[in-house]
């Protein structure tokens, strides 16, 4: 990584990882295809879309350990204290799926609180406890990738990734071959058997690896201590705290909308889609960290991520404003025609969402590369608040359809995290030597 970076550099340390969101980004069409080719599909549809998104507040905390991991782990001392960190971490993750799922706790979150259909909340309570090692897994498999980006060694994450969707694959379809469980248990049980699985082979691969990276470091001195870690982390878990929690309460508004059981059953099936095309903007902000040293590689990088932006939206307005969507909707996703219909304007709103994904993720890779992680957090307090806004008017006084007010809340709260980021971006940008 000390040769000078060029585009095809920037393009072959960059694809192994967008190759990993891209196949990550595959999980969810083919459970919710599972799913949606069930028994009841729309009742199980919704339970899982309700599972997967609490099950993402409860990995928030560990979510961005692959950011950290890039960016601190610089010798055998650096690794020890993160490691005893991320340890913790997962801990704490484990303990708050267990407290949630004390049955008075949880009748009082998903019946009072979200409103769920008493079907819905039933089937989301057994998909939660199976997805119970869903968080730890993905910490410790997080941390030990950002080592293998750090090495410049971004194969081995894609690697890894294979291997999570083959378990994720083998499994789901086997349960639905069996005909032994409900729907949503297909996709939870398949979503854990993949982290774990990948969780396992990442730690083998880096074994090696590990050896290399403290011998060729031997000589840093560099140290670090938990209350650096916690200074350095605490922005970056709560931005995800703040940004995955969101989910329930669109869920919640969602529960309270026009047309609410169709919105909730058309949702995951709209991420699954936009995520796909996400994913080339999520794996670039470990790219950033990682290759940002001087004013001169920013420009190239800057540079190569309007390009992406550009590609994202093309490619996926293509498909959201003509028959491929209903060809998308309906033969891969599984959905009726008639739930196809409905998901056709969401999906036409959501296709800007990819060019924000691209834009927040590198200016957030310049603050984290600079160490000002504090303004990623308010930028997600202001997208969140700016969801919740547009939710409010949208549902409560315009009456909108819940997956229209859903996916245009998204944007409109993403848009304001970023435009609330380009003051802190253009004054840290100057930290970096020419």
């Amino acid at each position: 990584m000390n040769e000078e970076l060029s585009y095809k550099k920037i393009f072959q340390f960059w694809f192994p990882l967008s190759a990993t969101w891209l196949m990550m980004a595959v999980e969810g069409p083919f459970l919710t295809a599972l799913i949606a080719r069930f028994a009841d599909p729309e009742y199980n549809l919704a339970a899982y879309g309700v599972a997967f998104s609490i099950a993402l507040i409860i990995e928030s905390p560990v979510i961005l350990l692959l950011s950290a991991s890039t960016a601190l782990v610089e010798n055998r001392e650096t690794y020890q204290k993160l490691k005893k960190f991320v340890y913790i971490l997962s801990a704490f993750t484990v303990f708050s799926i267990l407290v949630l799922l004390i049955p008075s706790i949880y009748n009082f979150v998903a019946i009072n609180l979200i409103k769920l259909p008493q079907r819905v909340a039933d089937l989301n309570y057994y998909a939660l406890i199976v997805l119970i090692p869903w968080a730890p897994s993905i910490g410790y498999r997080r941390f030990y990738q950002g080592i293998m980006i750090r090495s410049g060694k971004t194969k081995l994450v894609a690697y890894g990734t294979v291997i999570r969707l083959a378990a994720m694959g083998l499994t789901g379809t086997l349960l639905y071959s069996s005909k032994m469980v409900d729907g949503v248990m297909i996709g939870a049980c398949a979503l854990s058997a993949g982290v774990i699985t990948e969780a396992i082979a990442t730690r083998v691969m880096v074994g090696k690896l590990l050896v290399n990276f403290f011998d060729n470091n031997s000589e840093n001195k560099k140290s670090i201590n938990q209350k650096d870690i916690f200074k350095f982390y605490y922005p970056l878990a709560l931005t995800s705290f703040i940004s995955l929690g969101v989910h329930p309460i669109v869920t919640f508004f969602m529960g309270q909308s026009r047309m609410s059981l169709e919105s909730l059953a058309v949702l995951p099936v709209l991420h699954g889609l936009v995520f796909i095309f996400r994913s080339f903007g999520l794996s670039y902000q470990e790219v950033g960290i990682a290759l940002i040293k001087t004013q001169k590689e920013y420009i190239k990088l800057r540079n190569f991520a309007f390009g992406m932006a550009v590609l994202v939206f093309t490619a996926l307005g293509l498909i959201a404003l003509t028959p491929l969507s209903m060809l998308w909707l309906t033969n891969v996703a599984g959905l009726t025609t008639k739930l196809a219909e409905f998901a056709r304007i969401p999906l036409i709103i959501y296709s800007f969402f990819p060019v924000t994904t691209v834009w927040i993720n590198f200016q957030r890779a310049v603050l984290v590369n600079t160490r000002h992680t504090e303004p990623i957090t308010m930028a997600t307090v202001l997208e969140v608040l700016g969801i919740i806004f547009v939710l409010i008017v949208f549902i409560n006084y315009l009456s909108v359809v819940g997956a229209v007010a859903a996916v245009s809340a998204y944007t409109v709260g993403r848009l304001a995290a970023n435009f609330y980021l380009v003051k802190p971006f253009n004054r840290y940008l100057k930290e970096i030597p020419n």
